[in-house]
C-alpha cells in the first residue's frame, strides 16, 4: 500500500490520468515527475546540511554595513530613489537598476 491506496485505487488513478493527458504525453509527465521528486529531495538533504552548520559559518558572506553619523552632505544628493522598489541609483540614471522602471 502507497499512501493508503490499494492497487484497484492506483489503477483507476493510472487510467484516469490515461484518458487526461493520453499516451505519447505519459512519459514527459514522467519525467517531469521524476526531476521534481529528485529536486525535493536534494533541497530536503541541503536543509539537513545547513542546520549542521554553525550559525556564523551560514551568515559568512553577509555584508556589514556602519552607520556613519558624519557622512558627506553631496553624497546624498548623489542618488536617486526609485519610487516603486526604492533602490538607490545613480542621479543621472533613468531606469532603475533593480527593476526597470522609469525614474522620476
Amino acid at each position: 500500500m502507497i499512501l493508503g491506496l490499494g492497487i484497484p485505487e492506483l489503477l483507476i488513478i493510472l487510467i484516469v490520468i490515461l484518458v487526461i493527458f493520453g499516451p505519447k504525453n505519459l512519459p514527459k509527465i514522467g519525467s517531469a515527475l521524476g526531476k521534481t521528486v529528485k529536486n525535493v529531495r536534494e533541497g530536503m538533504e541541503e536543509g539537513k546540511e545547513d542546520k549542521s552548520e554553525s550559525p556564523v559559518e551560514a551568515h559568512d558572506d553577509v555584508e556589514v554595513i556602519e552607520d556613519d553619523d558624519d557622512a558627506d552632505a553631496p553624497e546624498a544628493t548623489d542618488a536617486v530613489f526609485c519610487s516603486k522598489c526604492g533602490a538607490k541609483n545613480e542621479a543621472d540614471a533613468g531606469f532603475c537598476s533593480k527593476c526597470g522602471s522609469k525614474l522620476d
